[in-house]
C-alpha cells in the first residue's frame, strides 16, 4: 500500500507559497492532507486544492502536530521560529527561505545536482537562492564533464523575485510613468533602505543589502551557495565564483550571462559544450544564433526547466566560455525546486527526522 502524508504549506498565500500550492497538486507525492498555514492577517482566506476549499490557518507551534512533510515560504524570520517547532514535532521542512542555507547541518538542494546530500539530512532542507539554482543546473553538467575553475555571473532578476508587493509597484510604477503621472517608489531595492528608486524603465544595481566588501548580500549568496551546493564547502577554494545582480523591471524570469573556466587541457569545445547541457536533466538548450533562437523570459515563465543559450567560447581566453541562463524564478527558481526536493525525499524513503536530529535546531521564542 503506497504511504500518503500529512503535508503543511508555511507561507501559503505569498507568490511563492501559491505556487507551491499548485506545484504541489501536480507533483507525485500522494497527500493524505493538506494544511495552509501563514500570518493570522491572511488567516481565514480560502484556497483551493484539487478542487477542494482549503481555509488558512494562523500559524502557531501546534500546527505541526501530525504533520510529515512541511513545504515553507514564509521569510527568514518565520522559518527561523517555526521550522524548529516542525522538526521537534517529527516533520521534515523543505524551507524557502535564506534562514537555514549556510547551516552546515542543513543541506542545501538541487535535485539535478546534489540530490545524493539529502541522505544526510537532520530534518530541515534548504532551497537555495533563486538565482543560484538556475545557474548551477546549467554549470553542472559542465563540470561532470570538463571540470570548473572560475564563475563569474551577472544576473537580470526579475521584480517579483522580491515579493509580490515589489511586483505590484512595478505594475503602477510602469502605469503612473505611461499616463505621465508621478512615479512613487516605496520598495526597491531593499523594503528597509534609507533610499528607494523605481524600477519602471529603470535598472537597479542593488538586491539585498551592502556587505562591508562593497557586494550585496544577493551576490554573497551566490557565491557561497554555488559553492556549497557543488563543492560542497559554502568557502571551498577549489573553485572561484564572484557576480553581480542586478533588478530589471521584468515581472517574471530571472536571466544571467555565465562566464565560466573549465580545466586546462579538458577538451571543452562549443558543440561538446551544447551537446552536455542538451541531454541534462532539467535543462533545455535553446541555441541556434542563425534563427535567432535564445531563451528570453518571457517565454520561461510558467515553465519548470531552465533555459540554456548563446553558448561560445572566450576569444581571449583558453578553455573558457559564455553561456546566457534563463528561468522561471517562482518555480525552477523557488516552489518547484522546493516540491522537486520534497518528491525525491517521498521517492528515497528519507521523510523522517533522524533520533535525535531536532537537538541540532534549538527551539527560538
Amino acid at each position: 500500500m503506497t504511504k500518503s502524508y500529512n503535508v503543511a504549506i508555511l507561507g501559503a498565500t505569498g507568490a511563492v507559497g501559491t505556487r507551491l500550492i499548485e506545484q504541489l497538486e501536480q507533483s507525485t507525492i500522494p497527500v493524505n492532507s493538506l494544511k495552509l498555514l501563514a500570518s493570522p492577517r491572511s488567516a481565514g482566506k480560502q484556497l483551493e486544492f484539487k478542487g477542494e476549499k482549503i481555509t488558512v490557518e494562523a500559524t502557531a507551534p501546534d500546527s505541526f502536530d501530525g504533520v510529515d512533510l512541511v513545504l515553507a515560504s514564509g521569510g527568514g524570520s518565520v522559518s527561523a521560529q517555526y521550522a524548529p517547532e516542525a522538526v521537534k514535532r517529527g516533520a521534515v521542512v523543505v524551507d524557502n527561505s535564506s534562514y537555514w542555507r549556510m547551516n552546515d547541518d542543513v543541506p542545501l538542494i538541487v535535485p539535478e545536482v546534489n540530490e545524493s546530500a539529502l541522505s544526510s539530512h537532520n530534518g530541515i532542507i534548504a532551497n537555495p537562492n533563486c538565482s543560484t539554482i538556475q545557474m548551477v543546473v546549467a554549470l553542472a553538467p559542465i563540470k561532470q564533464q570538463f571540470g570548473l575553475k572560475r564563475v563569474i555571473v551577472s544576473t537580470y532578476q526579475a521584480a517579483s523575485g522580491a515579493g509580490q508587493s515589489a511586483w505590484n509597484e512595478l505594475v503602477a510604477e510602469t502605469t503612473a510613468y505611461n499616463a505621465g503621472e508621478p512615479v512613487h517608489a516605496n520598495i526597491l531595492p531593499v523594503k528597509g533602505a534609507q533610499h528607494h528608486y523605481p524600477l519602471a524603465y529603470n535598472l537597479l544595481p542593488q538586491i539585498d543589502v551592502f556587505e562591508d566588501d562593497g557586494y550585496t548580500h544577493e551576490e554573497w549568496k551566490m557565491i557561497h551557495e554555488t559553492k556549497k551546493i557543488m563543492f560542497g564547502d559554502k568557502n571551498s577554494k577549489a573553485v572561484k565564483v564572484t557576480g553581480t545582480a542586478v533588478r530589471v523591471p521584468v515581472p517574471i524570469g530571472h536571466g544571467e550571462t555565465v562566464y565560466f573556466e573549465t580545466n586546462d587541457g579538458a577538451g571543452a569545445t562549443t558543440a561538446s559544450i551544447q551537446a552536455a547541457l542538451r541531454s541534462a536533466a532539467g535543462v533545455v538548450l535553446e541555441d541556434n544564433p542563425a534563427e535567432q533562437l535564445y531563451p528570453q523570459p518571457v517565454n520561461a515563465a510558467g515553465k519548470r526547466e531552465t533555459f540554456v543559450g548563446r553558448v561560445r567560447p572566450d576569444l581571449e581566453n583558453d578553455d573558457s566560455f559564455h553561456m546566457w541562463v534563463v528561468s522561471d524564478n517562482l518555480l525552477k527558481g523557488a516552489a518547484w525546486n522546493t516540491v522537486q526536493i520534497a518528491e525525491r525525499l517521498v521517492a528515497l524513503n528519507l521523510v523522517k527526522v533522524p533520533e535525535g536530529a531536532s537537538e541540532k535546531f534549538p527551539v527560538t521564542k
